[in-house]
């Protein structure tokens, strides 16, 4: 069988990470049964999966995961991942007229379907469940093979890529960055060109407006790198940490340059962002700002540099706890704020994503910090939770490596090499 240019044979086993129970102790790689597809369902080779941050939150909360609907991990262990692109190894006997061997995708792993399959596995044989999820309930992409079942089939979840040539890793990249497309789709502005004419709604950043970013972290970056496909005059990015500043001019000074769009960087500890955006607007106060962190007091504090009918977008999560926040109802009112967030992307905003990759208007690459092998994934999980990544962490699960690589970014240059040499 010839997948993607490799003769193929299906194994009988596949590694995967598990979760067999609460906790970290409970992660583990291990050989499993390469699932057996039915009728309406497809196998697909994982070709490349990223680590994902929610996966932290699933780990540590198990059966009371608001995804997991009770299910008993210990009798019923997962495999995880959220996030991947794979190949199609087997077709099942209804799906041979829609589906060949050799097509490649990409999931939306936030399927909005009720359960399928294994009811009785979910609280209450999963009554009232209208929403599953690949990588929880349903089997993850940190494995060699992937069951695709009836639920992401008949949500439309499975996505086909753009173009043949598209790098793998840039294709695993879909799900977060569709996380932001879907949060900047969220941003509407009311025009009125004319004081007797009728106001209308502009979706997405500003146009010729001020942008700010609070937080350069992983999924900040990717903020800024969406941003520019709005054509805002100013992107301004804030946070404490000043590397991550220092990084963002390096991933994005000389598209900035080109584009003519002034990128700013505030470094929080010794600047004033109230200051920078005061002079940048004449006092008017930013269109858009996306509060990328997860922080009480930033949402809080973000709130004074909102200019008159701008968009706040909460899109950094809350630990629970924390949740209810101090809103300035008085500035929402007279300002005419609007203040919105979003959580995740649907099959949309993934094939956004991907038509975005293929034409070069985002780079996945250049939010990729780590390369590895599916062996290296319980390390690169506890690498995540102790915050020693600042960036995204990729494994090729069918490349066998002993050694993790460092990166600073990824190019499909970059993977076709490190794919030969494996």
């Amino acid at each position: 069988m010839n997948i993607a240019g490799h003769s193929v044979d299906i194994p009988q086993q596949m590694r995967a990470l598990v979760l067999d129970g609460v906790g970290f102790d409970h992660v583990s790689i291990r050989n499993l049964p390469v699932p057996t597809p039915g009728s309406h369902q497809l196998l697909a080779r994982v070709e490349a999966a990223g680590i994902c941050t929610s996966l932290i939150k699933l780990i540590e909360q198990g059966p009371q995961h608001g995804l997991m609907y009770g299910w008993d991990l210990c009798r019923f262990p997962i495999t995880l991942g959220d996030e991947g692109v794979v190949t199609l190894v087997q077709v099942g006997e209804a799906l041979r007229d829609q589906y060949q061997v050799g097509e490649r995708f990409v999931i939306q792993p936030a399927v909005d379907h009720p359960p399928v399959n294994h009811r009785e596995r979910y609280r209450d044989g999963g009554r009232g469940v209208n929403k599953v999820a690949v990588g929880y309930t349903l089997a993850g992409h940190l494995a060699e093979y992937i069951l695709v079942p009836e639920e992401v089939l008949n949500a439309g979840c499975l996505l086909p890529l753009p173009r043949c040539g598209l790098p793998l890793a840039h294709a695993s990249m879909c799900e977060p960055l569709s996380c932001v497309v879907s949060a900047q789709d969220h941003h509407l502005h009311l025009e009125q060109p004319d004081p007797l004419a009728p106001r209308c709604s502009a979706k997405g950043l500003k146009k010729g407006g001020i942008t700010v970013v609070v937080g350069a972290g992983a999924m900040g970056r990717m903020h800024v790198d969406l941003a520019f496909a709005y054509k805002p005059r100013a992107i301004v990015v804030t946070d404490f940490i000043e590397s991550r500043l220092a990084l963002v001019q390096k991933l994005f000074g000389q598209r900035a340059a080109q584009l003519g769009i002034a990128l700013v960087l505030v470094p929080a500890k010794t600047s004033s962002l109230d200051d920078v955006v005061a002079e940048l607007s004449g006092h008017k106060g930013a269109d858009d700002v996306i509060v990328a962190v997860g922080v009480p007091k930033a949402i809080e504090d973000s709130q004074r540099i909102v200019g008159r009918g701008a968009v706040l977008n909460l899109f950094g999560g809350l630990k629970k706890g924390q949740e209810v926040v101090g809103i300035d109802a008085t500035a929402v009112h007279y300002k005419e704020i609007n203040i919105t967030g979003s959580s995740g992307g649907s099959p949309w905003d993934m094939a956004r994503t991907l038509e975005l990759i293929a034409n070069q208007q985002i780079d996945p690459g250049a939010h990729i910090a780590r390369i590895g092998d599916l062996e290296h994934a319980v390390e690169f999980l506890e690498s995540v939770k102790a915050q020693d990544i600042d960036g995204k962490a990729v494994v090729y699960p069918f490349r066998r490596t002993p050694t993790i690589q460092v990166v600073e970014s990824w190019s499909g240059a970059d993977e076709l090499a490190y794919l030969q040499n494996g």
